[in-house]
């Protein structure tokens, strides 16, 4: 029998089939901690697309096809010849005097699709290698396993070195530029926060198995192209703050029993699919307004960057700009103005409307300071014209 809250979650979905955690997901929970509906939707395994795009809010989310042809082909080229590029990295940009490396590729396991042989064969040569019998192997696509909030979830990185200085480093490689040593710093964090879920996955394994998951280091390799050309550098990233951010997430997973017990009994995202249908031809029967009722009674926190993360963004900004919430101008204006929720409140302090609380006082007096200087320029500015 299946404990209450599992039952609980499993209502929430309804009859679509569930959808399991991967690097993706876990990711986008450390990107936006404080959101209770993209925690409940991903602990249930609901189908966030298919939700959106049923209440009106459908999402273009997903690589395009030029995207995902690049970044597979600069992956092939990476590892090529037993990983030879990524070797000569290793060695030329990062300065590491690395010995004779073996390459052990664990994609094509147990043939495609078969995730439990993978994982098997993945476990198998990880804890040999963590065990001293593998010195110097790259593991091209292992196959780590996470519980999240009860529920397995498979994670495949792009690769695993061990033993640079002693220790198992993720390597993940990517298609954007690292020019003149800089990389767009939103796509490294996206790159690193992805990571972490593979270093927590690895950790998680040694320990299970009585093994140091202080073997793992919480510094990433990552690898992507040079400037303007296809020639692949790397860099050093440390991972340690999306590690703990994660790992605390990964906690309130577990405890997601305490906002279940939040919700109304009888709330539930089910889309209502005619699962007798080929998969292709199921069509959600609730009624689109039902189906947003239903999602409005669970609470949202909306950030700028959800846009690049969860498929819920464009409903939840479309709520927060309805209610003239202050988290559509991003976490940065949302900590300076504490206390204050709303830009109707905050224009209305800036104005001498409403009265602030002992809280909002330093706050509302900037406000009107600000208030005024904006008065000032625009009648100096008029005043020009």
């Amino acid at each position: 029998m299946k404990p209450p809250v599992d039952g609980r979650l499993d209502a929430l979905r309804g009859s679509s089939p569930r959808l399991s955690y991967n690097a993706r997901s876990l990711a986008a929970l450390e990107n936006n901690p404080r959101c209770t509906l993209r925690a409940l939707l991903d602990a249930s395994g609901s189908d966030k697309a298919a939700i959106a795009a049923h209440i009106g809010y459908p999402s273009p989310f997903g690589q395009s096809s030029f995207a995902f042809a690049r970044g597979n082909a600069f992956e092939a080229m990476v590892k090529d010849n037993g990983c030879a590029e990524l070797l000569r990295v290793l060695r030329e940009t990062l300065k590491l005097t690395l010995p004779e490396v073996a390459y052990l590729d664990l994609n094509e396991v147990g043939g495609a699709g078969d995730n439990d042989a993978r994982h098997r064969r993945t476990t198998e040569v990880l804890l040999e290698a963590a065990r001293g019998n593998g010195e110097g192997t790259l593991f091209d696509h292992p196959l780590l396993h996470l519980q999240v909030g009860g529920e397995g979830a498979f994670l495949e990185p792009d690769l695993v070195a061990f033993r640079i200085d002693g220790r198992f480093y993720i390597v993940e490689i990517k298609s954007f530029p690292i020019i003149d040593g800089q990389a767009d710093p939103a796509q490294v964090r996206a790159a690193t926060t992805q990571a972490s879920a593979y270093i927590i996955a690895l950790r998680a394994l040694l320990a299970h198995h009585g093994l140091d998951s202080g073997a793992v280091s919480d510094t990433i390799v990552l690898v992507a192209p040079k400037d303007f050309t296809n020639r692949p550098t790397a860099a050093f990233v440390d991972a340690r703050k999306q590690v703990a951010a994660l790992t605390r997430q990964l906690s309130r997973i577990e405890r997601i029993s305490d906002l279940v017990n939040l919700l109304p009994e009888d709330l539930t995202f089910d889309l209502d699919l005619d699962l007798t249908l080929p998969k292709k031809e199921q069509r959600p029967r609730r009624p689109a307004e039902e189906l947003a009722a239903a999602v409005a009674q669970v609470p949202a926190t909306y950030r700028p960057d959800c846009l690049n993360h969860c498929e819920m963004a464009f409903h939840c900004r479309a709520h927060a700009r309805a209610e003239a919430s202050l988290d559509v101008l991003g976490p940065a204006v949302r900590e300076q103005l504490g206390g204050i929720d709303t830009a109707t409140m905050a224009l209305g302090l800036a104005r001498g409307q409403l009265t602030p609380t002992g809280d909002q006082s330093d706050m509302a007096a900037a406000l009107r300071h600000a208030a005024r200087l904006r008065d000032e320029l625009t009648e100096a500015y008029g005043g020009a014209a």
